[in-house]
């Protein structure tokens, strides 16, 4: 005969694999959201490092980075 606290185990045991189940795809989405964000802005990475190498200036670093990064957002939609 089997004891209750084994079926308990058994039973919480299959709780916790499913939990670490959801926890490890909830990371999976976080990480390829990250993922494709960061590929979406490199062209705007790349454009904003030469404005600033040619220029030196912040400000135009950061429209140049907005406008790309905002052009390719919506490029994509």
């Amino acid at each position: 005969m089997i004891q209750a606290s084994t079926v308990e185990a058994v039973v919480a045991g299959g709780s916790i694999v499913f939990l670490g189940l959801i926890a490890m795809v909830i990371i999976g989405m976080i990480i390829i959201t990250v993922l494709g964000t960061l590929f979406m802005l490199i062209p705007a990475i790349i454009v904003s490092g030469i404005v600033w190498w040619l220029t030196g200036s912040e400000l135009l670093t950061g429209v140049a980075f907005l406008l790309i990064a905002l052009s390719s957002f919506l490029k994509k939609r």
